[in-house]
């Protein structure tokens, strides 16, 4: 039996820091996991919980201990500079908004010490969060978590995908045909994937659109010859910028905000979630209207025959807030599938997006008519830019705070 078991492994379902927690409960050194007699009583700490300004001490949660084993340790004993920072920055932030004078107490309330407790948690299950959205992205571009206005932590129903998620009864057929270009912005064979379909190409060189919104895109697909860096692939590359997901001030819970500057008409992210049909977008639409979500998407390009539903499985778009003056415009793109019917939904930038600056587009989108490249494209272009999407329902209070809000959302 020995023999037939050399070489295997097992997963452990314990994390590291875990299993360092139960040698130091043991009281057993590991090599293996870096526990030495010399460091077997170094503890870490989780958080703080209490304060007392007095030869300033404080109360501390041990990582892999109970709360009933937390202790007051005086503030030489402690080398958790950035934990006891966030602290304090916390304690000040609430003192203020309980409109207290600034300087800290002698001694801290109950009902603050508590408010510390939670925030500090929240924050530990908000890091988890952001591990976990990171873990499953498959885009460039990374994701943090933020709330610095109220204890509400990650959203409890909420699954993060990459891409569409196929409902049932819904087929996504694939591409049958690819370009066979050297150079597909330069020197496009037979027009190239757009020029296949009767349009233009939709991005100059750097990779930004130059349609008006209204008119499709058509990137390169995985039949195509042209490779990974080919100027018509721009959506399909996913998200690029580093995005925060954080709790609003004012009401609108949680919205998403980018941590680096974007170029006017540049590709920011697309809408994702799961397809489903009409008929199933109708019956959930009743239940959503009961929480007042806006999750329902229609794929309405040229006939509206089906919905994205990002309400329980989504991508960061899931977190952006509606504005009547948005700054992200929505596209409509064909990839490997050419069923105008199942249109990808992209966003792009209306204009230049300052760094920290919030991403917002508009959930009742109109399209200024365009000239357009085939009497196709005319006749259907009543439908074109999504004028209905999110699903209309019921009327919904605007808190977008702009100077052109329209006071509603539908």
């Amino acid at each position: 039996m020995a023999e037939n078991l050399k070489g295997c492994s097992v997963c452990c379902k314990s994390s590291w820091n875990q299993l360092q927690d139960l040698c130091r409960l043991a009281k057993l050194s590991c090599p293996a996991l870096g526990i030495s007699k010399r460091n077997l009583y170094d503890f870490e700490v989780e958080y703080l919980c209490d304060y007392k300004k007095i030869r300033e001490y404080y109360l501390v949660k041990w990582r892999g201990y109970p709360d009933s084993e937390s202790t007051w340790e005086p503030r030489q004993n402690l080398k958790c500079v950035r934990i006891l920072k966030q602290f304090h920055k916390d304690l000040e932030r609430e003192l203020l908004r309980r409109h207290h004078r600034s300087k800290t107490p002698r001694h801290l309330d109950p009902s603050l010490a508590n408010y510390l407790v939670q925030k500090a948690k929240q924050r530990r299950a908000l890091r988890r969060w952001e591990q976990e959205l990171n873990a499953k992205r498959s885009h460039l571009g990374r994701i943090t978590v933020e709330n610095e206005v109220d204890l509400d932590g990650p959203p409890r129903a909420f699954v993060y995908i990459n891409e569409y998620r196929v409902g049932e009864g819904i087929t996504l057929n694939q591409v049958a045909v690819g370009c066979e270009c050297q150079d597909c912005l330069w020197a496009p064979t037979g027009g190239c994937c757009p020029g296949a379909s009767l349009h233009k190409f939709a991005y100059n060189d750097q990779g930004q659109v130059r349609l008006r919104a209204g008119l499709p895109i058509y990137e390169c697909n995985s039949r195509c010859r042209c490779g990974y860096d080919c100027p018509n692939r721009v959506v399909q590359k996913g998200i690029r910028y580093d995005l925060c997901i954080f709790r609003t001030d004012d009401g609108r819970g949680w919205g998403v905000r980018t941590l680096e500057k974007i170029r006017k008409n540049s590709f920011v992210m697309e809408y994702v979630g799961e397809i489903i049909t009409s008929e199933e977008a109708e019956r959930r639409g009743q239940i959503y209207d009961r929480q007042g979500a806006t999750y329902l998407f229609d794929l309405d390009y040229v006939e509206d025959v089906y919905t994205v539903d990002a309400a329980y499985y989504g991508n960061i778009s899931h977190f952006v807030n509606h504005s009547c003056d948005p700054n992200l415009q929505v596209y409509n793109v064909f990839i490997d599938n050419l069923d105008e019917r199942l249109p990808r939904i992209a966003f792009f930038a209306t204009r230049t997006i300052r760094a920290g600056e919030e991403l917002t587009f508009d959930y009742n989108m109109q399209v200024d008519p365009v000239d357009m490249e085939s009497t196709r494209m005319d006749s259907n272009f009543g439908l074109a830019g999504l004028p209905g999407s999110p699903k209309k329902r019921v009327r919904i209070e605007c808190k977008c705070g702009t100077e052109s809000c329209r006071k509603y959302l539908f």
